[in-house]
Formats: structure tokens, C-alpha cells, sequence
């Protein structure tokens, strides 16, 4: 199969996504506990494997990372999109470097509609300039400490996957470097806007509408009573099926990603998710999330253990993916 062919089959799947579907509750998105780690790693395994295999998504407890630090995270992100239009516009995203502050930019080839919300982009080898220090003096510091802590614990589930896939349990740790110049690994603060009690509800319209994460594993961060996300897996896509995500903000929810699903010849499923936009009798103030997204260094070779794919560099993957959306 070539990457042409992969590429889009991928987008094809997507494009199919568009429909409102229906709500079910039926599906349980299991919780994994973290504690006590290095002597459970076993048990810690096998549930997150059952679990990614089963749905692709699941949310992590005991995760340690301390909520005082979860909570700064999003008190920094809401103070960054308080900002004035025009100081948020000088640290715009860097086109091709995922990097920067953007606004209802991002078309999903599911619905073709621009998605209700502004983002700030992390990812660390391209943020020349693209800091607020001058109004934000400590946002830079505490953004890339939460990142990194985001990171850990990416690391670690991740290293329960590299051992179930028959890689070394450091394996996925290497492919994402910090230091290195390739790294592209990115922490996303989202701002979904809020909805004036006047204005008429659109169902073309949507937060984000429905898709796959191109990464290996996303950690996405979120506020109780800010709902909207919702999970439609396996053959629940033909049918349309959508399991709703309950937020908590002290559990961590995750999802595998496109290149995760490649990497591990497609065991590990990358699952179609969404988050609504109001409906007549839900409330339509803002939401606020915080998601990190761990993809390999962009030097880094993507080649699963039964090579059902052709080899490819993470970065040329990302490109490929990116490029096909434009496409349609």
C-alpha cells in the first residue's frame, strides 16, 4: 500500500463524519489508575491495552500530576485568550510548525465548516517570538513546566504499549526527545467560544467537528461541567453512535492517535471523536481544554513490528496527513 493510498483512505473515513448521528450512553470509557506505578506496571498495562484496543479512549486517575498545577495550566490559558485580538495576532500560528495563537482556522473535511474556537500552540523547537512575555511574564515558564509533566506521563503509558508491541519499554521515550531539534510534540490550549443566548443554534456547526488525532497518544485536560466531547468507535462509525465523554478535572482523558495506530499495524485503533456545540437546552458558555499531543521527532522512523506499512518518517507522515486535508 502506498502513502497516497494510506493517506487518504484515512481522510476518506473522515469525510463520511459529518452527520449528527445519534447519543449513546451504552459504551463505558474505562478509568485506569497510575498509583503505585513501577510495582503495578503489569496490571497498568494490561487494563490501559484492554482498554485502547476495545475503544481507543480511556481516562487516567492518579495520574501525578498535582491538580494545583493542572488548574494554573488553565488559568494561564484563559488569561493568554483574554488577551486583545490584536497582541494575541503578534504571536500568530507559524504555518507548517503548529506553533502560535489561531482562530476559527481549522476545516474539518467532515463538516467543511471553520471549528468555534481559538488555540495557542507549544511545540518547542519553533517558539522564537511567538511567547507573550511582555503581558504574560510567567506564562512561558509554567506552559513549558506543565508540558513537560504532560510528557511524563505520556512517556509512561506509552512505554506500557512499547512492551505489548514487543519494543523496548524505553522505545517510544527515545522517539519523542525533548532536546532534540526534530522534536514536534505539541501542548494545544482551546478556547471554544460561548454562544449569545439570542443567537439561533446552527447544526452545521460545530466546536470541533468530528476526526482522528494525527499523533501517538493525546492527553487532553478538562473542566468539570464543560462537556461537549464524544468518542464514536469501530463499527460504531458506520452507524453514527456517539459515547459522551464525562469532563472531570481530576482525571486525564486519552485517545490513540493515527500514528500510534500505524506504528502498531493497526492493533491499537485511532478512534473518531468530537465535541458538540450547544444544543437548545444545554448551557452555551465558553469551554476550556487543554490537550497534549505526543508525536514522534520528526527524524524518527515509524515502522511496525509486522511492517504492514511501507517505513516513514514521522515528520513526512504529519506532512502527508496535513497535505491530504488540504487536498479536499
Amino acid at each position: 500500500m502506498n502513502e497516497t493510498t494510506y493517506t487518504l483512505a484515512e481522510l476518506d473515513r473522515e469525510t463520511r463524519m459529518g452527520g449528527a448521528g445519534k447519543e449513546t450512553a451504552d459504551r463505558e470509557i474505562r478509568r485506569i489508575d497510575l498509583s503505585d506505578f513501577d510495582r503495578r506496571r503489569a496490571e497498568i498495562t494490561e487494563e490501559l491495552w484492554a482498554a485502547a484496543i476495545d475503544i481507543g479512549f480511556f481516562q487516567l486517575v492518579n495520574h501525578g500530576i498535582e491538580q494545583p498545577l493542572v488548574d494554573r495550566a488553565f488559568a494561564d490559558a484563559r488569561h493568554f485568550f483574554a488577551l486583545p485580538e490584536d497582541v494575541k495576532g503578534r504571536h500568530r500560528l507559524m504555518k507548517g510548525r503548529n506553533a502560535g495563537w489561531e482562530s476559527m482556522t481549522q476545516v474539518r473535511p467532515s463538516v467543511k465548516t471553520p471549528d468555534q474556537k481559538e488555540s495557542y500552540q507549544v511545540t518547542r523547537p519553533h517558539m522564537a517570538g511567538l511567547w507573550p512575555d511582555d503581558v504574560l511574564p510567567d506564562f512561558r515558564a509554567q506552559t513549558l513546566a506543565f508540558e513537560a509533566r504532560c510528557r511524563e506521563v505520556a512517556m509512561r503509558v506509552l512505554s506500557c504499549f512499547a512492551e505489548r508491541l514487543g519494543f523496548e519499554r524505553d522505545f517510544f521515550g527515545r522517539a519523542h526527545d525533548l532536546a532534540s531539534d526534530s522534536h514536534q510534540s505539541t501542548l494545544r490550549m482551546l478556547h471554544y467560544f460561548a454562544i449569545p443566548e439570542d443567537a439561533e443554534l446552527d447544526p452545521n456547526v460545530w466546536r470541533a467537528a468530528a476526526h482522528t488525532d494525527f499523533d501517538c497518544l493525546t492527553l487532553l485536560f478538562q473542566r468539570d461541567g464543560e462537556g461537549g466531547l464524544q468518542v464514536c468507535p469501530g463499527r460504531e462509525a458506520e452507524a453514527q453512535e456517539w459515547t459522551p465523554v464525562v469532563p472531570a478535572a481530576d482525571v486525564i482523558t486519552c485517545n490513540i492517535g493515527d500514528m500510534l495506530m500505524r506504528w502498531s499495524d493497526d492493533r491499537l485503533p485511532s478512534n473518531f471523536h468530537r465535541v458538540k456545540s450547544p444544543g437548545p437546552d444545554d448551557d452555551r458558555g465558553a469551554r476550556y481544554s487543554i490537550a497534549y499531543f505526543a508525536q514522534a521527532d520528526r527524524n524518527v522512523v515509524i515502522e511496525g513490528p509486522e511492517r504492514r506499512y511501507p517505513s516513514i518518517t514521522a515528520g513526512d507522515y504529519i506532512q502527508q496527513r496535513i497535505a491530504a486535508n488540504f487536498a479536499r
